[in-house]
């Protein structure tokens, strides 16, 4: 039998928002057989066109399959569709974004219900999912056995990387990433918001500011380093003293071109608390240590 004869996993996909019909169609497009269910009925009608069989309710389509991947709203969202509904002897995947302690309590709600069970957090957007190429994945978190078995199927739309057994992981994987991205996107909108009323092409500007954080992004290895050893004066390039001594300049210029400081001032008041307790030839690294509360 060649490869392309053996059979393809069956998968129940419950939730066709953007993401859902997305996921949806990388495994019609692999050859594995698909049934969907969606809340509102409408969203099926093009892939049923596409060949994936239509499940008039969330349970048929638990009962259709093996595998059952979940891609819902929200935890309440997951909990009220599979209400009531036979869950022994399945695969649960859940896809759904949740946090740490909603997919804990999911898995555990999973196995007392006779299912095994994997918390996935996706690190892509759409447009991303069946383009290997885009560099999107998925965090699984939970039963490594259960990954290792459906690891295959799973990587068909997008990659997968396995973060540990405690299903929480990928949840925490999932927001920790998010955050640093937020955090860097109100730096990035402080920096346009300085030079919005100056002579300066925003466009011309943004080569300049994509180069400028892709040379800064490595820091996090030092940090990282400088966190599991316990020695923040390791490797030190600016260390804090020095730049909580530069803030006022940051300030200033902020005012200066009427800017709102309200991105930078919690982050310089870290740097400025840290300074008090520790030491000076540190690294930005003791800052973490003051938000663990």
């Amino acid at each position: 039998m060649t490869q392309n004869n053996i059979p393809k996993s069956p998968v129940s996909l419950l939730g066709l928002g953007a993401m859902g019909a997305a996921l949806a169609r990388t495994w019609l497009a692999a050859g594995h057989p698909l049934t969907v269910w969606n809340r509102t009925p409408a969203r099926a009608e093009a892939l049923a066109a596409e060949g994936a069989k239509v499940a008039d309710s969330a349970a048929a389509a638990v009962a259709a399959g093996g595998l059952v991947v979940v891609c819902l709203l929200d935890d309440e969202s997951v909990g009220s569709a599979l209400d009531g509904v036979d869950l022994v002897g399945k695969d649960l995947v859940n896809l759904t974004t949740t946090t740490p302690a909603q997919a804990r309590a999911r898995a555990s709600w999973a196995e007392e219900r006779g299912a095994r069970y994997l918390d996935g957090g996706i690190m892509a957007v759409p447009p991303m999912i069946g383009v290997p190429e885009a560099g999107g994945y998925v965090f699984y978190s939970g039963s490594r056995e259960l990954f290792e078995m459906r690891r295959t199927v799973l990587a068909v739309p997008v990659g997968t990387e396995y973060v540990g057994e405690d299903p929480g992981f990928a949840a925490l994987h999932d927001v920790a990433l998010l955050s640093a991205m937020y955090g860097m996107f109100a730096g990035v909108a402080h920096a346009f918001a300085l030079v919005r009323r100056a002579d300066v092409d925003p466009v011309a500007f943004a080569p300049l500011l994509a180069d400028f954080l892709s040379a800064m992004a490595p820091s996090v290895h030092r940090t990282a380093a400088q966190l599991k050893s316990g020695d923040y004066t390791t490797g030190v390039v600016s260390n804090l003293a020095m730049q909580v001594a530069g803030t006022p300049t940051f300030l200033a210029t902020a005012e200066g071109e009427g800017v709102s400081a309200e991105l930078l001032r919690p982050y310089f008041e870290l740097m400025r608390r840290r300074l008090d307790t520790g030491s000076g030839q540190e690294d930005l690294t003791g800052v973490v240590d003051l938000l663990l509360r």
